[in-house]
Formats: C-alpha cells, structure tokens, sequence
C-alpha cells in the first residue's frame, strides 16, 4: 500500500497515511474482506487520538460476480475529468491483471458509487445479502447493546421476552461470535457478562429452548457412537444405533460423525433388513434409507462445495508473488478442507512432474505449519493438563518458570472460560483447573522468593 502525507480532521496535524486505493479479488482473495472490515484507508493521529477513514478514490473488482465498482468522495472536491484521470489507471491495472479470454464487457461499464456505504451495500447484495437483512442484523445487535446495559436479571429477562421475535439462530450465532471475539481478547470479564446472557436468552426463549434440546440430542448421539466404538464400531451395529434414533437431529448427527460408515455395503446391509423385516417395520426402515440417502447426499455436496472454494483459494494463492504473506492474510480462514486442497494439488503436481507448482506448493505447507506451532505458554499449558499428578506439574512449572507470569495465568483462565461456555467435557475442565491452581500456586511462591 502507499503512503500519503494528509492532516488530521480533529486537530490539523499532519499524518502519513497508508492508502490502499484498488481492491481486486482477481489479484487478491482477501480484497473483499479487507474493504467490508473498514480496517484500511484508516488515520490514526497520535496528537489528539483521533482515529477514522480518510477519503480516498476506491475501485472494488470481482470478477466472479462481474462487479466493478468505483468511488470518488465527493468531499475531496475533484472535477469529474480528474476523477476519471485518477481512477483510470486503476481500471487499467484491473484490465491488464487479467488474462484475454477473462476480459468481459462490464469492465468497460463500472459502476459508479456515490457514497461509500453504498458500495458496501452493492458488494453485499452481489453476495445475496440484502438491505433488509442488514438492518435485521442491525437491530439483533441493539438488542445484545441493550441486554449488556441492563444490570438486573429481571429487567433483562423483560427485553429478551419483548424482543423474542429477533432471537433466532442468527442472534445466537451473533452472540457466540462476540463470546469468542473477548476471549481472544483476554476480556474474561466481558466474556463472562455475555456468557450469562447467552444462558438467560437460552432459558427464556423458545429458540434457546429448541438448541439446549439440540445440543443434548447431538451429545447423546458422540455418547452412543463412542461407546459402541470401544468393542469396535461394525456397520451392523451403526444401524442399530441410526435406527433408534428418535428425531431428526440425532439423525443428522449420527450421520455427520460416521459418515465414512455409511458406504454402499451399510446401504446393502440395510436393504437386507428391509427385505427381512415384517409388513409393520417395513415402511419405516424404507423412510430411514431415504432420509439416510437425502443426508449423505447433502453432506457430501457440502464437502464438495467447501473442497472448491478451498481449492480457488489455494490458487489464488498461488498465483501471489508473495505466497507467504497471502497465506497470512487468510490464515483465520483456513480450516482442514484447505488442508485437503493442498495435499489434493500436491499430489497432482507431482504425478505431472511440475516442479515449479510443487515449490509453490511447499512453501503455502512451509507457511502454515510455522503458522499453526503453538506458542511456548500453550504448548506448556497442555503438558500441564497431560501431567499424571501435582509433583509432575511442579517439575514442569519449575522448568519453565520463565513463562509463568500474570499473562500466562491470564490467558490460562481465558481458556478455561472459554470451555465453561462452550460447556466442554468435564474431565478437561477439572484438569484444566488442576492444573491452573498449581500454576498459580507455582506463581505465588515465585513472587514471594522474588
């Protein structure tokens, strides 16, 4: 990005600015990312404190869903003929970054945005995202604002009844991702005011209702498949297991977890019990092979869908002549399809002999795996949580004395407040708080002897 000399709107004082004016999906899969986030083009004067977007020509390209989109602010004052001389060269370059059989007759008819928020809009909308479900999102989020100031139980148990109508499952999922978001953070103390709010809308509302049954029914269903598993998990006895199944979503779940099961000799072995069973199970057994058919075929789409969009990815990638840093700019986005994506290509590019794609290759896998080391302080909280009793911890601790200090107990007591409200297994909880009282143990003493 480049930098510009530009003064701060609050107090006048000049300030060097990074502007990043072209943002193309073409060059860059992140560019919609960092355009929706706000988090470029922005001013931050030391002087006075002042942070905020500075204005700034911005032309948007996506060329999977044909859009080029273009703003000028109008509060720089510029004449049209010098817009179109400052945003031209920024066209070109979106142009010239494609090869000749990509180049479409909208890139010819960018679309010009008048305010910046309208762009926002018009790159949401290409998304399927609507102004209508913005402003519902909107106002799923005054409503957590309002709940978060809202010091009594019952005062907030009030507005989660008057505003039931907006808690859904977008608004849980909206709450969770806030939950997460402090922890990250280190704020257990809000994480803690959100995690309590989260239970309250989860006793009080039909939806919150519907999901704790949810959640116990997909526990029950890992419970299940985990025990029949310790003697050995046979396609048999996962049919028994499917065909108890009282709803739905245990369905689903069993389905999800033993997926790689359900293969065309389970579907044999259940067709063997449809032919056997009497005239009053029949019908039932047939339904459940239906449904079974509908899931796996759904998952299977989804897995398909996710393996390309991490393969598009991948390529995009790899077309980077900085391939480490445009894996660091996705990072939060990698999951383990992307994993698969990249063994998928590597395997490919060496049964073609393409050395120059396996280099490439290698240096994403050289990327992530730097990427994906625990830092020291996790690495020894989970040798905490391995160690077999207290002297064992101790030696540990006394080995690593340099790492125990308030950050590390502080980060220690986000991850188990993390697994409080992801509601974990007990078993990691009660070892996770064994292990953070003798390292607080451990710390006491050391600032005693210090």
């Amino acid at each position: 990005m480049a930098k510009i000399q530009t003064t701060c709107p609050r107090c006048r004082q000049p300030l060097l600015v990074e502007v990043q004016q072209l943002f193309d999906m073409s060059t860059d899969p992140t560019a919609k990312q960092k355009l929706l986030s706000r988090t470029t083009n922005v001013a931050h004067c030391n002087n006075c404190g002042y942070e905020g977007m500075i204005a700034s020509p911005v032309v948007y390209h996506d060329p999977g869903k044909e859009l080029l989109l273009t703003f000028f602010p109008p509060e720089m004052g510029v004449t049209m003929a010098d817009q179109e001389k400052q945003i031209g060269p920024l066209i070109k370059q979106v142009v010239n970054a494609l090869p000749n059989e990509k180049r479409k007759g909208y890139l010819f008819q960018p679309q010009t945005m008048l305010t910046f928020q309208t762009m926002i809009d018009r790159i949401l909308e290409a998304d399927g995202i609507t102004k209508e479900m913005m402003e519902a999102q909107q106002k799923r989020v005054n409503v957590i604002q309002r709940l978060l100031t809202t010091q009594k139980s019952e005062d907030r148990i009030a507005i989660i009844k008057q505003e039931e109508s907006l808690i859904d499952g977008n608004f849980f999922a909206i709450l969770s991702t806030l939950i997460e978001s402090t922890i990250t953070q280190g704020d257990e103390k809000s994480a803690q005011v959100l995690a309590g709010i989260q239970k309250e809308l989860l006793e009080n509302t039909a939806v919150g209702q519907d999901l704790l049954a949810q959640n116990q029914e997909a526990r029950e269903a890992v419970k299940t498949l985990q025990e029949a598993s310790k003697n050995g998990l046979t396609r048999e006895k996962l049919l028994d297991i499917i065909t108890e199944a009282k709803t739905d979503n245990t369905l689903v779940t069993l389905v999800s977890l033993a997926r790689s099961g359900l293969d065309y000799q389970f579907f044999q072995v259940l067709s063997e019990r449809i032919d056997r069973a009497n005239e009053d199970q029949k019908p039932r057994l047939i339904e459940l092979r239906d449904k079974l058919l509908k899931i796996t075929r759904e998952i299977d789409e989804e897995l398909q869908n996710r393996l390309q969009a991490a393969q598009d990815l991948l390529e995009e990638i790899l077309k980077s002549d900085k391939i480490e840093e445009a894996v660091q700019e996705v990072l939060p986005e990698l999951d383990e399809t992307f994993s698969h994506a990249i063994q998928v290509e590597f395997e490919k590019a060496h049964k073609a002999g393409d050395l120059e794609r396996i280099e490439k290759i290698q240096k994403v896998i050289s990327t992530l795996e730097k990427a994906s080391t625990p830092p020291p302080e996790i690495e020894l909280i989970q040798k905490l949580i391995d160690a077999v009793d207290g002297p064992s911890r101790d030696r540990l601790l006394e080995e690593n004395a340099s790492l125990v200090n308030d950050e590390f107990l502080k980060s220690f007591n986000a991850i188990i407040a993390e697994g409080e409200t992801r509601e974990q297994a007990p078993e990691l909880l009660n070892a996770l708080r064994e292990a953070y009282k003798s390292a607080l143990r451990f710390s006491m003493m050391k600032n005693l002897k210090g």
